[in-house]
């Protein structure tokens, strides 16, 4: 079996344009992949190009060697517009490997661990930020059947907050906690925003409200920013989307602070390397719950991953509260349970899943369709 054809076809989601990918065979069996980034969307699609010629001619069951080729072979590193794409077109070979041998993702990931996937619900808070607001949100929420919830009470923060903001941010975490009660979890979504000391500071404020952790308080281009505030609060504190290699995760891990390791699929490269990753973590007794805020491959990618991996802790979903017309998009979308908040596991072979290409070409990509997190 050869690649004969690598497609790209985007949807212009509000928020974020979505990435997706077609890998075509001389043998008629197609895989679909996804490769969706924050913004830099047409820079991921000419990425595919690019590493197109890499992989056309190439068995796509030969996922390693395919990963390895598309990861190294330029020797630039392209960053994670590379690694999207890497991880766009290695999902649909994965697809493709699934297909030709009648059995799921997860059967070649090394088989089922688990029979559903425990999820938190974000996306949930597109509301005015006061406490009021997001309280009545979170409620509402909870009632869909949700026993997690992760928000960004932040605002426009980067570095710093004024001691109003600070205040503000803390008053609608409590709010969220006394609306939802003392059982549902709550993950507080740093984004990256802060210095040191000011997430040490934050963090201590926020214990009150028993999170279950603080996520990315510090950037991530120096990793012993996030190690210093993890040693330092009384909260756990996660970290790993925005990590793009082993080797950057290898080094997170040396030094057992993370609480939660959280690998992205689209900046790793594929749903392999995240497995490679996710093993890595168990090796360190370390607890893994995938970053995934793209489309609805993504889900299905993270699924599959899920399936496999012993330390899995829970998903992340937006699907809930995404656009209404996402559900066009695709053949299957996995069923949420609301009597114990989870998702059912994919059983198709493959990934399970198809594109439905006339519905994503109602949706055009839209240059202002991006998440904008700071304050100019």
């Amino acid at each position: 079996m050869k690649i004969t054809a690598i497609e790209t076809h985007i949807a212009g989601n509000p928020w974020k344009n979505w990435l997706f990918v077609i890998v075509r065979t001389d043998e008629g069996i197609h895989g679909v992949g996804e490769g969706t980034i924050n913004g830099f969307t047409q820079t991921t699609a000419a990425a595919v190009s690019d590493l197109s010629h890499l992989v056309i001619g190439q068995d796509p069951r030969q996922i390693e060697h395919l990963v390895l080729t598309m990861k190294r072979d330029y020797y630039n590193d392209a960053g994670m517009a590379q690694s999207a794409a890497c991880a766009a077109i290695e999902m649909a070979c994965l697809d493709i490997t699934g297909k030709s041998l009648g059995v799921p993702v997860w059967q070649l990931l090394g088989g089922q661990v688990r029979s559903k996937i425990r999820c938190y619900a974000n996306g949930w808070y597109r509301c005015e930020r006061t406490p009021e607001a997001f309280a009545a949100a979170a409620k509402a929420t909870v009632n869909d059947g949700y026993t997690a919830l992760k928000f960004d009470p932040f605002g426009e923060a980067h570095l710093h907050c004024s001691l109003i903001e600070e205040n503000l941010s803390i008053d609608i975490v409590r709010a969220v906690r006394e609306a939802v009660g003392p059982s549902v979890e709550l993950m507080i979504e740093g984004h990256c925003r802060f210095a040191v000391g000011q997430a040490v500071k934050i963090a201590h404020r926020l214990s009150a409200s028993n999170i279950s952790w603080f996520e990315e308080p510090c950037p991530p281009q120096r990793i012993e920013d996030t190690i210093s505030v993890a040693k330092q609060v009384p909260v756990p504190i996660s970290s790993g989307e925005s990590l793009v290699s082993k080797e950057a995760f290898a080094t997170l891990c040396a030094h057992g602070a993370i609480a939660v390791y959280q690998p992205e699929i689209m900046a790793l490269g594929g749903i392999s390397v995240a497995r490679h990753v996710c093993a890595m973590v168990e090796s360190f007794s370390g607890v893994v719950a995938p970053h995934n805020a793209q489309g609805p491959i993504s889900t299905v990618a993270c699924l599959h991953l899920a399936a496999s991996c012993s330390n899995y802790l829970i998903q992340e979903y937006f699907d809930h509260y995404n656009v209404e017309w996402e559900k066009d998009l695709t053949t299957w979308q996995p069923n949420f349970d609301p009597s114990d908040g989870c998702l059912e596991i994919p059983t198709a072979p493959g990934l399970g899943v198809d594109l439905n290409l006339d519905e994503i070409a109602k949706h055009p990509y839209q240059p202002g369709n991006y998440l904008p997190l700071f304050n100019n």
